[in-house]
C-alpha cells in the first residue's frame, strides 16, 4: 500500500524522526528535566527508536560529533511521558498532587510494560532526581513495546509545522504503552482528533520553537538519544 506519512518534503526517503501515531518502539534513554519556565516542574522524556526500517533508510548519527560513526537503524523521537509537566499542586477539589509520587507511578507503569518491575522496586534513592538516574539505567534497552503517541503542533521560523510528541493520558478508552505480546490489548488506537493538539496560528509572529531545531525540509537536526 502506498503511503506518504513517513516521507520527508522534497524526497522519497523515509524521514529519520517519528510522528504521532501507533508505533513499535524501544527506549534508548529516559530523561528527567526541569522545565525552562518553572523550576518546580519536570518533564519525563522517553528517547525512543522504532524497529529497523531497512532499505535505503538513513537514520540520525548516534554521536553527532562523529560523522563517520554508526546511525540509528530506526526512526527516533523524544516523547514526553505526559502532556503536562510533573509538579506539586492542589486541585480545585482540594486534593493535593505530589510530583514525586506521580513520577514514581509513571515509572511503575513503564517498568511493568517492559517487564522490569522487580528491578525498579530494588532502587533506593534520597531524591527523585537520583531515583530517575537509576530508573533510566534499568528501563532503557532493546525491549520493544507498543505505543500510541500524540503530538502538539508548533510552527518553526521557516513556516513548517512540527510536533512536540507526548503520550496521551490513560483512560477508559485505553492506555498509551503496552507490551507487544499482550493478550486482550487495551492500547489506544491513534486518532488525530483526540491525540493531536492543532496549531493555533498567529497573525504574524511564528510559534515558539520549543522542541527540536529543524532544517529547511522540515526534518529535525541530528541529536543524541
Amino acid at each position: 500500500m502506498l503511503n506518504t506519512k513517513d516521507m520527508t518534503v522534497g524526497s522519497g526517503k523515509t524521514k529519520p524522526v517519528i510522528s504521532a501515531g501507533n508505533h513499535v518502539v524501544k527506549i534508548n534513554s529516559v530523561n528527567f528535566d526541569q522545565t525552562p519556565y518553572d523550576a518546580e516542574a519536570y518533564n519525563i522524556t522517553l528517547n525512543v527508536e522504532t524497529e529497523p526500517v531497512g532499505g535505503e533508510f538513513e537514520g540520525f548519527l548516534v554521536d553527532v560529533n562523529n560523522p563517520n560513526g554508526p546511525r540509528y537503524q530506526g526512526q527516533v523521537g523524544r516523547v514526553r511521558f505526559s502532556p503536562y509537566p510533573y509538579k506539586d499542586a492542589t486541585l480545585p477539589s482540594g486534593r493535593e498532587i505530589s510530583r514525586d509520587q506521580e513520577v514514581l507511578k509513571a515509572m511503575v507503569y513503564l517498568s511493568e510494560t517492559v517487564g522490569k518491575r522487580n528491578e525498579l522496586d530494588a532502587i533506593e534513592a534520597q531524591t527523585i532526581e537520583e531515583f530517575m538516574v537509576s530508573a533510566n539505567n534499568i528501563l532503557s534497552g532493546d525491549t520493544y513495546i507498543n505505543a500510541c503517541i500524540g503530538g502538539k503542533e508548533w510552527e518553526n521560523k521557516e513556516g513548517y509545522t512540527n510536533q512536540d510528541l507526548f503520550l496521551p493520558r490513560m483512560s477508559k478508552d485505553g492506555i498509551p504503552l503496552e507490551a507487544v505480546d499482550t493478550e486482550n490489548s487495551r492500547l489506544l488506537t491513534f486518532n488525530a482528533d483526540n491525540h493531536i493538539i492543532p496549531l493555533k496560528k498567529k497573525n504574524s509572529a511564528p510559534a515558539a520553537n520549543n522542541f527540536e531545531p529543524v532544517s529547511q525540509n522540515g526534518a529535525a537536526a541530528d541529536f543524541d538519544l
